[in-house]
């Protein structure tokens, strides 16, 4: 649905929508996110959301992952092209993580994260910054070990990608990420948004064989 009796924002807010199946979760993170952010829409399963974005069209999506109608995968999947999509999930395991990445999401949270760091990263996520946790960062980092075992040699990463995505799994800030390698931020950014691109390829072409593998195709 859309927020229709919100006012107009200034130009400095990101206009939000939050899609969840729990209409109490997304009213305490409406209270959450703060003067900076305004919520133009909500919605309660995929397919609502989908609608609200396209008539809304939101600098960012606060989805949960696991929603009826496809969940946060489809709409990521449906408009993450359009619209800045992070996944605000209680989940932590690996293959959620990497299907969300797969999909287009440009940040995957936990709904653990304390208020002043969502509003952070969430920040961050808007202006184009590749955002999730240091837990999830060190999965990313796994999957890439275990790809780089395999024979494509696209799947491994650089030494700079490694060295820059082991100081995210340590929490660092892409602030403090550049000033340990004597980088600019902007660029710390861009090795991350890398590294989720050859992320997304790999973990396509890994589906796409499996589908021929088992007959899907």
């Amino acid at each position: 649905m859309t927020d229709a009796s919100t006012p107009s924002a200034n130009r400095s807010q990101v206009k939000v929508v939050l899609c969840d199946d729990h209409p109490i979760w997304r009213s305490g993170v409406r209270a959450d996110l703060g003067a900076n952010f305004w919520v133009v829409g909500e919605a309660g399963d995929a397919d609502e959301a989908i609608a609200v974005i396209g008539e809304t069209q939101p600098d960012l999506v606060v989805c949960d992952l696991h929603m009826p109608k496809g969940g946060g995968i489809k709409v990521a999947r449906e408009c993450g092209e359009d619209s800045k999509v992070v996944m605000l999930t209680v989940s932590e395991q690996e293959r959620d993580l990497l299907d969300a990445v797969a999909a287009g999401a440009a940040g995957y949270l936990v709904k653990s994260t304390p208020p002043d760091e969502l509003r952070d990263g969430l920040w961050r996520a808007a202006q184009g910054e590749p955002v999730f946790s240091p837990a999830l960062a060190a999965l990313v980092l796994g999957e890439f070990r275990r790809l780089a075992k395999g024979t494509e040699s696209h799947s491994a990463l650089s030494d700079r990608e490694r060295e820059v995505l082991t100081y995210v799994a340590r929490g660092h800030t892409y602030k403090e990420i550049g000033a340990e390698l004597f980088i600019a931020d902007k660029t710390v950014e861009n090795h991350v948004r890398n590294i989720l691109s050859k992320l997304h390829l790999n973990r396509r072409q890994e589906l796409i064989r499996y589908a021929v593998e088992h007959g899907l195709d």
